[in-house]
């Protein structure tokens, strides 16, 4: 391989999550701007901003911004540029931590306190009679504090990403973001939770004593087989919505992308053969969601090879999973599986997947390669195979992000006071997910909605609020 092509590969893989800015002295030489713009493209990076920002007689601070590949890459970056003639780098800084300086959220006051009557209204003695009605009237909090509009994002740091068990410090960015995404796609305030143990039990007694203040639960990035169990528990206890985004909201999105993938090839669902390769929570909450849409012909692969119901070495969640599925009565490898399929959905492990192996699928084959940051097949060499390709990263089409799901949720189960989430609603969330693709948009490079698409949040919303019964009037009147 050349080392032109071998640069123009690495500069497709550059990421924003990889961005620096590096300050640089350099000469006064005009030159200088297009030499270190040329310096980074031949590393197989890519220039996004190139600033002077001072100027002296002799010499010029320069700001160089790129994205790169890994810190590896962007380390091989400067080391390049410092190599350039009369320039000498000043300092490096990583965007990505700049960006979490102090924490990505903070509590801001709705009301004004300019004076007494201010004070007196918002604190006491006026909140008195607000607590006294909710003594009185408790069905009317969510409509007079922030428990109408707030979620808590609660974790214990045991499956953070793609990182593993970290701890609950390590995630907390993880969870900011999270809370960040609420507020950016659907306006609730939603709270980091991090808790320091991992015994299902404290975590699910811990979660009762704050939902009070809570409107909704989101769990996020508990492991499995323990994140079962911890659900379970405490939709039976609590009387507001529990919602485990890695399960329920990857599910939803991959049966939106699913249902429009089905219409490129002109496949309905219960006709399609569908291998699906990690049985964890992401995976079982798949194939769960598939089945209750109407699929048939589901097989789960993992550690064991298919699972199979016959197979007594199997784990309680996993025999629960080949129970449900596999009624071709499959045995053998993930190569094994693929054959004559017409799906793989992987939420697995990254390269377990061939590309060679597409070719053994169905004519019209659809590739959801969905581990992340690195998926289970080559997404360049996936393209080359199959008719439609989805994944995880946001530097190829046909991203399937839960970002497109939980905002839209928890609005909707915020705004009918939802007390539980059903399958329903995961249905109805998915088909409006899908039905924001029009038919005149969809192709196989455009089966999924831009998380940034502006009525994305609205349309999943509508779908929630549809499936619970209308809330009853306020036992509180406004004139209290």
């Amino acid at each position: 391989m050349s080392d032109v092509t071998e640069s123009i590969q690495r500069a497709k893989a550059t990421t924003a999550s990889y961005s620096i800015t590096v300050r640089i002295h350099a000469g006064t030489d005009p030159a200088v701007i297009g030499q270190l713009a040329i310096k980074v493209a031949d590393s197989g990076g890519i220039t996004t901003a190139l600033d002077i920002v001072d100027s002296h007689p002799d010499r010029l601070v320069i700001d160089l911004t790129c994205s790169a590949s890994d810190a590896d890459h962007a380390a091989e970056i400067v080391t390049a540029i410092e190599t350039l003639d009369g320039v000498r780098v000043h300092k490096v800084s990583d965007r990505t931590f700049l960006l979490h300086l102090g924490g990505k959220i903070s509590v801001q006051s709705k009301v004004n306190l300019r004076n007494r009557q201010d004070l007196a209204m918002a604190y006491t003695p006026g909140v008195g009679r607000v607590s006294m009605a909710l003594y009185e009237h408790p069905e009317d909090v969510p409509r007079l504090t922030i428990k109408g509009n707030s979620v808590a994002v609660v974790t214990d740091g045991t499956a953070v990403l793609g990182l593993g068990n970290i701890g609950p410090q390590a995630a907390l960015p993880v969870m900011e973001g999270k809370a960040a995404l609420f507020k950016r796609f659907a306006d609730i305030d939603a709270w980091p939770i991090c808790l320091d143990t991992t015994d299902a039990d404290e975590i699910v007694r811990a979660v009762e004593l704050i939902a009070p203040g809570f409107g909704g639960i989101n769990l996020e990035d508990i492991a499995a087989p323990k994140c079962f169990e911890i659900e379970a528990k405490l939709r039976e206890r609590l009387d507001i919505p529990v919602f485990h985004d890695d399960q329920h909201g990857t599910a939803i999105v991959v049966l939106a992308a699913l249902t429009n993938a089905l219409r490129v090839i002109d496949k309905p669902l219960p006709e399609a053969r569908i291998l699906v390769s990690g049985g964890g929570a992401a995976g079982s909450a798949i194939v769960q969601l598939l089945l209750a849409a109407g699929a048939v012909d589901v097989t789960v692969y993992d550690r064991p090879g298919l699972l199979n119901k016959d197979d007594e070495s199997l784990t309680p969640a996993w025999q629960r999973l080949a129970e449900r599925t596999n009624p071709r009565g499959l045995r053998g490898t993930l190569r094994d599986g693929l054959q004559g399929a017409d799906v793989f959905i992987g939420v697995s492990a990254p390269r377990i997947l061939k590309p060679e192996w597409i070719e053994e699928m169905a004519d019209q084959r659809v590739v959801f390669a969905l581990a992340n940051p690195d998926p289970e097949v080559d997404i360049f060499e996936a393209t080359q195979r199959a008719t439609v390709v989805a994944s995880g990263r946001s530097d190829y089409p046909n991203q399937i992000n839960n970002v497109l799901a939980f905002p839209g949720v928890f609005r909707g189960l915020l705004d009918a006071r939802a007390t539980d989430v059903t399958t329903e609603m995961l249905i109805q969330a998915a088909e409006a997910i899908a039905s924001v693709v029009t038919d005149e948009q969809l192709n196989p490079n455009y089966i999924i909605p831009s998380v940034f698409h502006p009525d994305m949040s609205k349309t999943v919303a509508k779908a929630i609020v549809d499936c619970v019964p209308k809330a009853p009037e306020p036992a509180i009147p406004m004139t209290q």
